[in-house]
């Protein structure tokens, strides 16, 4: 947490001891009146959920679960931005809590997936509803503290793993500190265009050979950066610049660039 005033409020966290899934239980005190803005975290979530439907598997007790629940002061086309505000916030939070430590290079792939040496340590899943009238945004966190869960597909790690000794309240308070602070630089006036200089700064090199899996299968080429409202750039071999606002990537070995 910054040892100094902070130019903007904190939300407050209600911990819980278990639950299914922290954006569900949000969802839920949407829909009882809850405006926020809060966070809703939990010791143990038994039924986390992923983009694009999947499963986000809780390895155990002590890694970071939570939810920020608030009315986004913006119209509704501009919602997609918060995949980038969170990558960011992630990061920062993650870096942090490896002040020190011999972690390795820590990166963010598009949209906000924040590695270490190439393995994954939290996933962000972002949902939006209206209530009583009123638009209400979730960013849902989790990154992995104390332990990282058996993942086939994918390589994992954690922060206990990368010579952090931080607690998962500590790590979740850092969370809570550089997502406001990035809330309040997003919402300020052109603030999207600092979001998505912040995240280039802590992106996966230039040229960097992708994957991406589309609707028309996979896609390969080389890391491109942004386009101005945050979609991801990709140079085909032979198609040129290709533009993506959907999709799961993969960052491949060098050789198959």
């Amino acid at each position: 947490m910054p040892d100094r005033p902070l130019p903007y409020a904190l939300p407050p966290v209600e911990l819980l001891d278990e639950v299914g899934s922290t954006n569900d239980e949000a969802h839920r005190r949407a829909a009882a009146g809850e405006r926020g803005p809060i966070w809703i975290a939990t010791r143990r979530q038994t039924a986390g959920k992923g983009r694009s439907g999947r499963a986000w598997v809780e390895a155990s007790e002590g890694n970071v679960a939570a939810t920020l629940l608030f009315a986004p002061n913006c119209p509704p086309a501009r919602l997609p931005e918060l995949s980038l505000v969170a990558g960011v916030a992630t990061y920062d939070a993650v870096a942090e809590a490896l002040t020190g430590s011999r972690a390795g290079r820590v990166e963010l792939k598009w949209p906000n997936d924040v590695l270490i040496e190439g393995a994954k340590i939290s996933g962000i899943l972002i949902e939006s509803g209206t209530y009583g009238g009123t638009l209400m945004s979730l960013i849902g966190i989790g990154i992995n503290v104390a332990s990282a869960p058996d993942v086939s597909d994918r390589a994992v790690t954690s922060l206990s793993a990368r010579g952090s000794s931080l607690a998962a309240r500590e790590v979740l308070d850092l969370l809570v500190a550089h997502t406001a602070h990035w809330l309040a630089t997003w919402e300020a006036a052109d603030g999207f265009a600092a979001i998505r200089a912040a995240w280039a700064a802590r992106a996966i090199p230039l040229g960097r050979p992708l994957e991406i899996k589309t609707q028309d299968g996979p896609v390969a080429g080389a890391f491109a950066g942004l386009d101005d409202d945050g979609a991801l750039l990709i140079d085909l071999p032979l198609a040129g610049r290709r533009r993506f606002t959907f999709g799961d990537v993969t960052v491949l070995p060098s050789e198959r660039a």
